[in-house]
């Protein structure tokens, strides 16, 4: 008899070749035990595309893994194991939703716009802004006040050629003839436009320049140290400062009307340290005898320079006022203007002379 003709007289389920049997009929074909018949009906009812069964007998089936495909009606893909939440055709899972769709109030877009809703902190806002202007403009006008941040822009106001010629006429005063100081409109011009307008980038540049300076003759001599060298820059400093003073206190005293500022106070003294880089460089390329020759030569220099410009800040108020010549109130005018700038030598000297051996 033909192998089929005793696969039905048997009972068994009859085999295609090449086809897979749906969950439902290896349910029923009698081989599959209760728990595992239970588990294909509920893969079944679940809708989930692929059902692997390892050890499922039925008569004239291997004991190996079959693939039992399940296909329904409505599923993206039918050898999916699981629903794709990421997916907004997945049943509801995972697909977009509206902020109120979950149940929640629905808020604004961000705290910033709750922020900007609200009358109150509008309110708020605003008063804390016109606060905040009071108090920059407050700060300002102490600021301006103490310190005149607008006038520094006066003083910086320069470039290569001012320099140069500032340069030469602090080395070599003796051929100028005009030091008046030019005005337009009740102001003085920028230094960059007259010669004899005080600056404040020359002593700041020859600062610096000093405090090099000193460091590279302190390390010349095996002397150098951080400490050396920042004793250096402060003991400059102090003496500057010390200066300024000694001279408002003085003009005070003497009741000057004149239309020196402390910043043009620091520039004119700050004229020395051109001087003293010259005599300390001059120290260490020549030795000592260089740099008494050039700081003496520097001296001299500075000395003039210093006559002729406070004489026209001191003595001409003076002369505006009807004082006259050789009035008692005019010879200590003279005899202030002769100390300050015999004060710049001894300095020059004072803060040099350790750094040439």
């Amino acid at each position: 008899m033909h192998p089929a003709g005793l696969a039905a007289a048997a009972g068994t389920p009859r085999l295609r070749k090449w086809r897979t049997w749906p969950a439902v009929e290896i349910g029923r074909a009698g081989g599959v035990a209760g728990p595992q018949r239970r588990l294909a009906r509920s893969l079944l009812a679940g809708g989930h595309g692929d059902l692997e069964l390892r050890g499922v007998h039925s008569a004239g089936m291997p004991a190996s893994k079959r693939r039992i495909p399940v296909s329904q009606p409505g599923m993206a893909d039918p050898h999916q194991l699981f629903d794709d939440t990421s997916s907004a055709q997945s049943r509801g899972y995972g697909a977009h939703r509206a902020p109120g769709s979950l149940g929640y109030p629905t808020a604004p877009a961000s705290a910033q716009d709750a922020f900007l809703t609200d009358p109150v902190s509008n309110m708020a806002m605003a008063y804390g802004s016109s606060l905040a202007a009071q108090g920059k403009e407050l700060v300002d006008k102490n600021i301006d006040r103490f310190i005149p941040v607008t006038k520094l822009k006066y003083y910086f106001a320069v470039d290569t050629l001012y320099v140069g010629k500032k340069l030469g006429l602090l080395v070599f005063p003796y051929l100028h003839q005009d030091w008046e100081v030019q005005y337009q409109q009740d102001t003085p011009v920028a230094p960059r436009f007259d010669v004899n307008a005080p600056d404040l980038y020359i002593p700041a540049m020859a600062f610096i320049t000093y405090i090099l300076v000193a460091g590279l003759a302190l390390g010349t001599q095996d002397r150098f140290s951080p400490d050396l060298l920042g004793l250096q820059a402060s003991s400059a400093l102090a003496w500057l400062t010390l200066e300024v003073l000694a001279i408002l206190l003085s003009l005070y005293l003497v009741t000057v009307n004149t239309d020196l500022t402390t910043i043009d106070l620091v520039a004119f003294l700050g004229y020395k340290y051109v001087g003293m880089i010259g005599g300390v460089l001059m120290g260490l390329l020549f030795g000592r005898i260089g740099y008494y020759l050039v700081l003496g030569w520097c001296c001299v220099s500075i000395f003039v320079f210093m006559i002729r410009t406070l004489r026209l800040k001191i003595l001409a108020e003076a002369a505006a006022e009807g004082v006259p010549v050789r009035g008692a109130r005019n010879q200590l005018r003279m005899y202030l203007t002769m100390a300050v700038a015999a004060a710049q030598p001894l300095l020059m000297y004072w803060l040099t002379f350790h750094l040439v051996r």
